[in-house]
């Protein structure tokens, strides 16, 4: 795979910001909300749209910061670096612990196109008959039924907001014809926001649906600046196997140099990985000195 240069660092700017009285603007009914959460969504839906964007980084991205909203739901004190480390450096048959079980769940409900099939994948605890009998509680429009099948699954599990928010996330994409769970409920919602039903909790997701779909937008924007800079120093690299190192970048949130099997040697990519940095394209995330982790 060849990295030629491109414009695509000047194309990334065109990457439209959510407009602002989307962003500004106080409302206070359902009516008046739900107008937002729409216009969010649907800003949101040409956003990913552009060619620009890393699709799969996003959802890794955001499914990372989802997590950690969940974990924090849960009262554990785990944030997003300690969630990293728990799923990077995980072994066969070694347990990544209940916050890194989260983390795990969320990534793997955004590798695949949305099923009952891959969401179990996600959640093996939860049989496929359960997954897709709660998919059918959702109807009518894309929020309303997120907000169904969340209720419905708290309901049945009460102290598993997780597993709720992960299916309330696909229903919200199954109804706006996504292909895959792109992770946005647990970003907006809050704690007490999570004991809500009925009217008080479709007026909670269409909030957090608006505030949530513009941090997407602004992060899509950010991954596909950076992108577009690791594509461009990309010829300035001569270790052979670079260029599928480099396929790692584009889809995971985080690469450790162990992982980069192409370029032959741990050495050599230690090195690989401190030349991206020094190059702008891209970044060292733990700030250690061993076990080090790397990121567009």
């Amino acid at each position: 795979m060849t990295f030629a240069r491109t414009d695509a660092l000047d194309d990334a700017e065109t990457i439209a910001r959510m407009p602002s009285w989307v962003t500004s603007a106080r409302a206070e009914t359902l009516e008046d909300v739900a107008f937002l959460s729409g216009a969010a969504l649907g800003h949101l839906h040409l956003v990913l749209r552009h060619e620009d964007v890393p699709q799969t980084l996003l959802r890794a991205r955001l499914a990372l910061r989802t997590a950690e909203a969940c974990v924090t739901h849960q009262g554990r004190q785990e944030r997003a670096s300690e969630l990293r480390d728990a799923v990077a450096f995980l072994q066969p048959g070694d347990s990544p612990g209940p916050a890194g079980e989260v983390c795990l769940s969320w990534q793997c409900a955004v590798e695949r196109p949305v099923s009952t099939k891959a969401l179990h994948r996600a959640l093996p605890n939860v049989e496929v008959e359960q997954i897709a009998t709660w998919l059918d509680v959702g109807q009518g429009a894309p929020v309303p039924r997120a907000a169904a099948v969340f209720q419905a699954v708290i309901e049945d599990r009460p102290r598993d907001a997780a597993t709720a928010l992960i299916l309330a996330d696909a229903a919200l994409a199954q109804g706006l014809g996504w292909s895959y769970v792109l992770p946005l409920l647990a970003l907006g919602l809050s704690r007490a926001d999570l004991r809500k039903s009925g009217a008080d909790l479709q007026l909670a997701c269409h909030r957090a649906i608006a505030a949530a779909a513009t941090e997407a937008t602004r992060e899509a924007t950010d991954l596909a600046r950076r992108v577009a800079r690791l594509k461009e120093v990309a010829p300035k690299l001569r270790a052979k196997g670079s260029d599928e190192a480099l396929v790692l970048f584009l889809s995971r949130d985080v690469v450790a140099p162990a992982s980069l099997i192409s370029l032959r040697s741990d050495r050599a990519a230690r090195r690989f990985c401190d030349r991206l940095v020094e190059l702008g394209a891209v970044r060292e995330l733990t700030g250690r000195d061993t076990f080090r982790l790397y990121g567009v």
